[in-house]
């Protein structure tokens, strides 16, 4: 059998991280923080203990990940759903409805990333993060902002002011205080972003967690012959 080409066994390895930040939203959505472990995460990811190392320093820098890869695909899924728009009002509405839904639909998640930033660490600086930083920065540029640089913090910390304020425990806020209060401050239509059951219309049912996460396994890969004169070389990476 000809040698996997490296492209394959880059995504193999992208899928192998993919697994272990799924692997960490289900075990502490299910147990909580402090009841799991990084072997728990590789047990079921399917991973040797020694690829979380490489990928991450710690549980705490993992898990940052692992929400912050949450975020920026759910919030990727609200700004582009059905009926897809340019409008920068409706796209914000969207960013807000999406960031203070995780927050009311994963709260233990949500809690611990929060928890998280608070620690000496701080802002775990990750490909996830970016990318979430980057549809956050599109919208508010899409809006009309005429300083994203001064404005996405803004927006920033507002979002995870409210999302402090829906999970703090003994004194939560309601969710449609929060949205209702963002909408004024930004002018936006209450009609606007993801749509709510009316009366007597049950709410959609949570998304599993895997459907963020992209972790198929090897054998739906093609595995093509290696290119003309490649290899597998020394690039240092891990095996997938």
């Amino acid at each position: 059998m000809s040698p996997r080409s490296a492209s394959v066994n880059e995504e193999l390895r992208r899928r192998s991280r993919e697994r272990l930040l799924q692997a960490a939203v289900e075990l502490v959505n299910q147990q909580g923080y402090d009841a799991t472990t990084l072997a728990d995460i590789a047990d079921r990811a399917g991973s040797a203990r020694g690829l979380v190392s490489y990928y991450f320093p710690g549980k705490r820098q993992l898990v940052q990940s692992a929400v912050h890869r949450l975020m920026h695909r759910s919030l990727e899924a609200g700004l582009e759903r059905g009926p897809r728009t340019d409008d920068g009002g409706e796209r914000l509405a969207r960013a807000i409805d999406a960031i203070l839904g995780l927050a009311r639909d994963r709260p233990v998640l949500m809690r611990t990333h929060m928890a998280g930033i608070l620690q000496a660490e701080g802002f775990v600086q990750c490909p996830e993060q970016r990318r979430l930083e980057e549809l956050l920065r599109d919208t508010v540029e899409r809006y009309g902002s005429d300083s994203v640089d001064a404005d996405y913090p803004m927006l920033r910390a507002l979002l995870m002011g409210a999302v402090y304020a829906m999970l703090v425990p003994g004194a939560p806020m309601a969710i449609a205080t929060l949205r209702a209060e963002l909408f004024r401050r930004y002018r936006l239509d209450p009609e606007m972003g993801a749509p709510r059951p009316g009366a007597g219309e049950a709410a959609a049912p949570l998304a599993e967690l895997s459907e963020f996460f992209d972790s198929r396994p090897a054998s739906e890969l093609p595995d093509p012959r290696p290119a003309e004169g490649g290899g597998r070389g020394g690039t240092g990476a891990p095996p997938p």
